[in-house]
């Protein structure tokens, strides 16, 4: 089932354009791909990045914000880089470009939602309190980016490196994960329900 890729702000996007046409950007970037790679490099596949500053206890439904969004940065059919902007009182901008483990688990997990029968739209969903992020996968594929927080049939893919206990590019459903990352910030009662996830 093909990905429902909502469209990034157009400023996001010119933000991101201008940066990998400036040769100062580019130049100071930590990314050695970038600065070592001929050919064109194309901003594609735009993810809204949404922060889960408290897990939610109890019954109460996960309250996540919307911070930015992440631009895959290809040369010719690989991601060889990531973009990110964020929101500034002057509108979206461009913020840096990274590279790492994540853009690769992040192509791996946007690989296997395709895989899935629902339709899905993509998300980013970043965890801080356990330096986690995954893949969040809505089941609204119209849904408002800026708003909508994660549903509890949404689908999360960890995106490898994960916390200890938490299995990378094993999908689970919000409802399923809640509980099982509400107790791995209290790592002292954690430890028998995470041996449910290894």
């Amino acid at each position: 089932m093909p990905l429902h890729v909502p469209p990034a702000p157009a400023p996001a996007l010119r933000s991101v354009l201008a940066a990998l046409g400036s040769p100062t950007a580019v130049r100071d970037a930590r990314t050695p791909a970038l600065r070592s790679l001929p050919g064109p490099l194309t901003p594609e596949l735009p993810l809204p990045v949404h922060v889960w500053d408290q897990i939610a206890t109890g019954d109460r439904p996960p309250r996540t914000r919307l911070t930015g969004w992440r631009f895959l940065i290809r040369n010719g059919d690989r991601a060889v880089a990531a973009a990110d902007t964020v929101l500034t009182p002057d509108g979206w901008t461009f913020s840096h470009f990274f590279e790492g483990p994540y853009l690769s688990s992040t192509e791996r997990a946007l690989r296997q939602a395709e895989n899935m029968t629902a339709g899905y739209q993509p998300r980013l969903l970043s965890i801080p309190a356990l330096y986690m992020l995954t893949l969040w996968l809505h089941g609204d594929p119209t849904s408002d980016t800026a708003t909508d927080g994660p549903a509890p049939s949404d689908v999360l893919i960890p995106l490898a490196p994960t916390p200890p206990g938490i299995v990378a590019h094993r999908p689970g459903s919000v409802a399923d994960l809640l509980p099982v990352l509400t107790l791995r910030v209290r790592p002292a009662s954690a430890a028998p329900l995470l041996g449910q996830l290894a």
